[in-house]
């Protein structure tokens, strides 16, 4: 019985082919992968915040105070059919503001009442366009000014042209700086993963050998190994998903307007590409790790 018990023992301790210790390959993958979602996370809500600012970039085209309502129905229409005016849901993007709206407007943003002292109301009739955002470089934003200014009843076109200057250069710089930073960390997450691997399978390095003393094809031995370390990858890409969820979920409670810049096919997207992205990185590690040590000899492994 004691020889039996001391048999079993044994067995216990002998090392399970494509067995390592995959608590830290798992847990240091979760975190390269969470950093990698959320940096991708971050790229995608600035692109979507910039998308919102110049969906809201728009021209003021001031008309002449004697225009008639049909006038004003026709450069309507015109406008309407321009190839550089927004659509949401198929609507242009124009709104009609009277001269007595605006007024009222200036009333309450001022505090004052300038017809008092005026004895007339100087604001005009003005259309507000939206532009989309292809046309929203200055050249074109002047040529469509230069355009709608020669239309008759249109007393003057005006837009802010530092601000939308401003907008273009900053959004440029913030997309090649977000970019330039996913790149690294990519490259960062890649040699991370790898390296975790790597040092796992060192511990099974005279295991794969002794398989190879006994016959074993290559394909044999690197088959456990593989099969375990794009589970365990998936599984590392799924916690670093639920992490960035709940992360996400408290974000959204704290701060306002934060849930507008998300959309929730990105976010599946973002989530499944995580998954599948630590699977992918933990196969070909694996895989180059264990083909290093199939060739080589037994006084490197020492």
């Amino acid at each position: 019985m004691v020889i039996k018990s001391m048999e079993e023992v044994k067995f216990k301790k002998k090392k399970k082919l494509g067995s390592y210790p995959y608590f830290s390959v798992v847990f240091s993958n979760t975190i390269a992968l969470f950093v990698i979602g959320l940096f991708t996370l971050l790229l995608l809500q600035s692109r979507r915040l910039t998308q919102i600012i110049r969906n809201n970039i728009e021209i003021q085209i001031y008309l002449d105070k004697d225009i008639s309502d049909s006038n004003i129905s026709r450069l309507r229409n015109i406008l309407s059919n321009s190839d550089y005016i927004l659509e949401d849901n198929g609507n242009p993007q124009i709104r009609f503001i009277s001269d007595e709206e605006a007024a009222q407007k200036f009333i309450v943003d001022t505090g004052e009442d300038f017809t008092e002292f005026l004895g007339d109301n100087p604001l005009r009739n003005a259309l507000i366009i939206r532009i989309k955002p292809e046309f929203q470089d200055i050249e074109k934003l002047d040529e469509i000014k230069r355009n709608v200014e020669r239309l008759q009843g249109v007393y003057e076109v005006v837009y802010m042209e530092s601000l939308i200057s401003s907008i273009n250069k900053n959004t440029a710089k913030i997309s090649i700086i977000l970019a330039g930073i996913m790149a690294v960390m990519l490259v960062i997450v890649l040699i991370l993963i790898n390296n975790t691997i790597k040092l796992a399978l060192f511990s099974q390095r005279f295991l794969i050998r002794s398989m190879q003393l006994v016959g074993a094809r290559s394909s044999f031995i690197q088959w456990p190994f593989l099969r375990r370390s794009i589970l365990h990858g998936l599984l590392s890409g799924i916690f670093a998903s639920v992490v960035l969820y709940n992360i996400l979920i408290y974000a959204n409670e704290k701060i306002d307007g934060l849930a507008e810049l998300q959309n929730d096919l990105e976010l599946i997207i973002v989530f499944f590409s995580i998954s599948v992205l630590g699977g992918v990185i933990a196969f070909f590690s694996t895989y180059r790790s264990v083909k290093k040590y199939l060739k080589m000899s037994l006084d490197e492994l020492y």
